[in-house]
């Protein structure tokens, strides 16, 4: 008694964990759009590891919809200051971040495959590590109006967000601990993320 007493004051209910987890999720992925050092696909997979536990309904629909939102807006505001760097003069902080962020011949091969293929490959970018500022700088050197961005990138977070939820679902459902799942979630999402470095490294 004494035991599931103190069990049951270390760990907060899941009403709790939801009003803390949804708005800090939401706010750490917004963040990571904007400065892409936060590992958002790991995050966006241990809150489904986490929901997929739960027994509140619609835990990992509203985990679907609270990242998938936070990087749609993450990604309109990035490109929204990186037209207005565009059309300044001296540029911007926010352009020359976008810049350092995506090495020439990346940025290259990007602007190749949005001539030939238009949104398709803004929509691929954000499912390939370090993909999404290369394609995103390549639509601003092609002067894509914030409005045709918004429009390619909206189903591009979608798949993003149900991409690394299903990661979560699957490190969820081989353990019975959802601290289990998580720890397989990151691992996946960070052996995803360092595939492009090692493929072009051995090339």
């Amino acid at each position: 008694m004494l035991a599931a007493a103190s069990t049951t004051s270390t760990v907060p209910p899941e009403s709790t964990q939801q009003a803390i987890g949804y708005p800090s999720l939401f706010l750490l992925v917004l963040i990571g759009a904007l400065v892409p050092v936060v590992p958002t696909g790991a995050l966006v997979s241990s809150a489904a590891v986490v929901a997929f536990h739960q027994t509140a309904p619609f835990s990992l629909a509203l985990v679907f919809v609270t990242a998938s939102l936070a990087a749609f807006l993450g990604d309109a505001a990035l490109y929204w200051l990186g037209r207005r760097g565009m059309r300044s003069r001296n540029g911007s902080r926010w352009l020359e971040a976008i810049r350092s962020r995506a090495p020439e011949e990346r940025a290259a091969q990007a602007r190749g495959r949005l001539a030939e293929h238009g949104v398709a490959v803004l929509v691929l970018s954000r499912l390939v590590p370090a993909g999404r500022i290369p394609v995103m700088l390549a639509c601003l050197m092609a002067d894509w109006p914030l409005r045709r961005f918004v429009r390619g990138n909206l189903p591009a977070c979608l798949a993003w967000a149900a991409t690394y939820q299903v990661i979560g679902v699957l490190g969820g459902s081989l353990f019975n601990e959802p601290w289990e799942g998580v720890a397989v979630a990151v691992a996946l999402t960070l052996v995803i993320s360092a595939m492009p470095s090692v493929v072009r490294r051995f090339r």
